[in-house]
């Protein structure tokens, strides 16, 4: 009898325990015992050029990128050229400083050949012999070719596809009508003093660059010798669980995606999904690039600094038929541990109600192919809610709400000591993850963190100091979270740097 009442009892609270991790794992809690101390893969099968620069070195012309931001000053006016309005309208070269409606954005067509973008999204064209932004199709625009005058020179022509050079007739009349030059003196109103305000050097820019015929080579070799096996077997080895692997949209159309990103991506992808499961490791899938850019920035795959993700019904659905692929091709695999719907949208581009829109439907594709993935809900940058998404991520099973810390790019911490630092982390981030971190609300991941900061010189004792205040604060994360990034040209942005120099300790 005292037998039996103990094995009643035994089976009773063996049940309540398996029923309570049913229910706790049904509202999104896993075991608390498990949490993801995991790295991201970044610059690997999305482009970021500043992670490995060596990749764009073989590019001809590589300064003519697409996105860069060019700046004309015209040597006779001594002024920019501008974009009037911002564009739908008249070229000037009156402006004495340049900005945004004086910089024009590249789109590359070849080597040599390109079109200009202006600050409303117009294309540079022509109206006669006069230069104009109106068109908004690049396909109605002209195209330019850029003239240096040597390799090391910043002076420049721009000849139009009419055969003629742009010239600044005026301050007020900018036209394309010079069939003849020479020499670059300054009382020619042809030339043209180059400033590159800015670049991009994402997946875009470095297939586009390489151009179809070398850059399936380039790629395919990156992919194969950036991550290897190696890599997998050293996370493993050094007190970590998960990766993040972060995939453009582009994936889902291998072997052949759109022109001009190239095959190949994909099949790196199941290795690392092969290697995962040999070392014991979990994987993140990350929409790190949506189609049409969720942020403008180079990595999410813009060409031009543009962001026009989840303008259309039909841009949003693209974007749910690429979740669907991925959790469909991967969701029998023991590694797969998340997959995380769209990496940093940003505000106010990417809307509040595209979002919810777009994680809902993404949400249910998940779900259609694995009932125990977790699924990732990404904040927006430069939102001031932090919990914005609570009220979609609260009905769904098994989600997360993704924040990414940085004190690096903190204005606040531009003159900051060491100690303001690890104290920024103490309090404010500390503060800020408590308050998305609920006992009822979604899961909590810091999926993207680095240990640098604004501050040049530092000890290497306090960089340690600096990365175990983070590991201290970030592992309360009730999903845990991911370091950016394995490898990367800057020591401090690489995981396995720190590890194997003794910077961090897991």
């Amino acid at each position: 009898m005292t037998m039996s009442c103990f094995n009643l009892k035994t089976f009773l609270l063996n049940f309540l325990v398996i029923l309570s991790s049913l229910l706790s794992l049904s509202h999104g809690r896993p075991n608390q015992e498990f949490r993801l101390k995991a790295v991201n893969l970044g610059g690997w099968l999305v482009t970021e050029g500043w992670i490995k620069p060596s990749l764009f070195d073989g590019i001809p012309n590589k300064d003519f990128l697409d996105g860069a931001g060019l700046q004309f000053k015209s040597v006779t006016t001594g002024k920019y050229l501008c974009a009037e309005l911002g564009g739908g309208t008249i070229l000037v070269a009156n402006r004495s400083a340049a900005s945004g409606w004086e910089t024009f954005r590249l789109w590359r067509l070849n080597e040599t050949t390109f079109r200009f973008r202006v600050f409303n999204n117009q294309f540079v064209g022509l109206d006669g012999i006069n230069v104009v932004a109106a068109s908004n199709s690049s396909d109605d625009s002209e195209t330019f070719k850029v003239v240096k005058e040597s390799e090391d020179s910043s002076r420049v022509r721009i000849k139009a596809s009419n055969g003629y050079f742009l010239q600044a007739k005026t301050e007020e009349r900018v036209t394309a009508d010079v069939a003849e030059v020479s020499g670059w003196g300054d009382d020619d109103s042809t030339v043209f003093e180059l400033t590159i305000a800015s670049r991009l050097q994402g997946e875009y820019q470095v297939t586009n660059g390489y151009g179809p015929m070398k850059a399936p080579l380039v790629m395919k070799e990156h992919w194969r010798t950036f991550i290897v096996e190696e890599d997998f077997k050293f996370i493993a080895n050094n007190g970590l669980n998960a990766v993040r692997i972060p995939v453009g949209w582009w994936i889902a159309s291998d072997p052949t995606p759109p022109p001009p990103y190239v095959g190949g991506s994909l099949h790196t992808l199941d290795n690392a999904f092969f290697w995962a499961r040999k070392y014991g490791l979990k994987i993140i899938i990350d929409l790190h690039a949506g189609p049409a850019s969720q942020n403008g920035y180079e990595h999410s795959s813009s060409r031009d600094g543009s962001q026009e993700w989840g303008k259309t019904d039909e841009n949003i659905q693209q974007t749910v038929d690429v979740i669907d692929f991925l959790t469909a091709r991967y969701a029998k695999s023991p590694s797969l541990y998340a997959v995380e719907l769209l990496n940093e949208p940003r505000a106010p581009g990417a809307t509040l109600e595209s979002l919810n829109k777009y994680y809902k439907a993404a949400y249910e594709v998940v779900r259609k192919h694995s009932p125990t993935a977790y699924v990732v809900l990404s904040n927006r940058l430069s939102s001031p809610n932090p919990r914005e998404f609570f009220p979609v991520a609260n009905g769904l099973v098994r989600s997360v709400i993704d924040v990414h810390y940085y004190n690096v790019f903190e204005s606040q911490l531009a003159n900051a000591t060491v100690q303001q630092n690890i104290d920024f982390i103490l309090t404010n981030r500390s503060s800020e993850l408590n308050f998305i971190t609920t006992s009822n609300g979604p899961l909590t991941f810091v999926g993207e963190w680095v240990a640098e900061w604004q501050i040049k010189g530092a000890k290497k004792e306090d960089y340690q100091r600096f990365a175990k205040a983070q590991l201290d604060v970030f592992k309360r994360a009730t999903f845990g979270w991911a370091y950016w990034t394995l490898k990367n040209v800057n020591n401090h942005w690489s995981l396995e740097w720190m590890i194997k120099n003794g910077y961090i300790k897991l």
